[in-house]
């Protein structure tokens, strides 16, 4: 038996959560079901593939991962059920999983659609698919292989000699802004210049360790987890402080030597 994941924009003052987790209990009783969060933004594909692709590669291979968000899909376009990395996938053809994996799953089969669309398609039709993975079943037996998807695109970094400019993917409980600029690729850039990190009317001058590197109120860089450059202001809320939000540009500048 494998572990379903269940991360979805339901919230959590409603009964849905409880309605797609009783279908797993009937389908799939001997099977653990963690919860990632239920408090993605309604609709925000790009925040849920963010907060999921921070996390699921923590869990062991196998995993199925239920991702309901969205889950009604673009112009009811379907589902699927994938393999990647060595992880499950079910979710709505939304863009979710071209944005998760690159438009690169391993394999990719077409979830059945029902005679009368279903009220709940993540109860109706992600969960048992999610159940039939996390109980060993195959993937081909879900429906026939496919290599269509919704295509969304990834923010990709600007890359120049002394400057490095990327956005901001997301804004996290705190108030912190994580952008899509890596430790790699300021290392890759940098070879080991100092840095200023730009961003609104802002600056700051190179990549602290943690937040409490700075005073109380003042703006600060860090490395994440998952070593993508950060914004915060400690003990501070750093979208309303600094006026900045998803997708909002940031710049990293190194001098010309």
């Amino acid at each position: 038996m494998a572990l379903i994941t269940f991360l979805s924009d339901f919230g959590y003052r409603d009964h849905y959560v409880a309605a797609v987790k009783a279908r797993l209990l009937r389908l799939a009783p001997a099977v653990p079901v963690m919860d990632i969060t239920h408090a993605i933004e309604p609709f925000n594909v790009a925040q849920a593939v963010h907060v999921l692709g921070a996390v699921f590669a923590d869990f062991p291979e196998g995993t199925v991962h239920l991702i309901g968000v969205d889950d009604h899909g673009v112009g009811r376009r379907g589902w699927h059920a994938a393999s990647w990395r060595g992880h499950y996938f079910v979710a709505a053809d939304n863009g979710i999983l071209t944005l998760l994996t690159d438009a690169r799953p391993d394999d990719l089969v077409v979830l059945p659609t029902p005679a009368e669309w279903p009220a709940s398609p993540t109860r109706d039709v992600l969960a048992p698919a999610a159940a039939h993975l996390a109980k060993g079943g195959k993937l081909t037996d879900l429906g026939p292989l496919s290599t269509e998807l919704y295509q969304l695109l990834n923010r990709q970094l600007r890359l120049q000699d002394h400057r490095i400019t990327g956005h901001v993917v997301h804004v996290d409980h705190y108030g912190n802004l994580v952008t899509n600029i890596t430790r790699e690729a300021i290392e890759a850039v940098g070879h080991g210049r100092p840095c200023t990190i730009h961003f609104g009317r802002e600056a700051v001058r190179g990549v602290a360790r943690h937040y409490q590197t700075a005073d109380p109120g003042d703006a600060v860089c860090v490395y994440n987890s998952q070593d993508r450059l950060c914004i915060g202001v400690n003990q501070g809320h750093a979208s309303e402080l600094l006026g900045l939000h998803f997708d909002s540009q940031v710049d990293v500048r190194f001098p010309q030597e």
